[in-house]
């Protein structure tokens, strides 16, 4: 999922004793990282092109559909 190496301290509680200063290196996003809503946007996208969507080009943040005689417009 992230595009760059992120490590973090291990919480309290899952530490091992005499142990302290160990890290993590995360490989997904989660809530409150930094990077969580832009991988988010990324994993929402892909799924919407795959799904036959196409993105707006003045605003990406608009997709639509056609079918046959209607549109869906999804606005994020």
């Amino acid at each position: 999922d992230l595009e760059e190496d992120i490590y973090m301290l291990q919480p309290e509680g899952f530490q091992a004793r005499g142990k302290k200063s160990l890290v993590s290196k995360l490989e997904k996003s989660f809530y409150g990282l930094k990077q969580a809503p832009r991988q988010w946007y990324k994993k929402f996208d892909n799924f919407m092109v795959k799904n036959a969507f196409k993105k707006c080009d003045i605003d990406h943040c608009c997709y639509f559909k056609n079918f046959d005689s209607c549109y869906i417009i999804l606005l994020l």
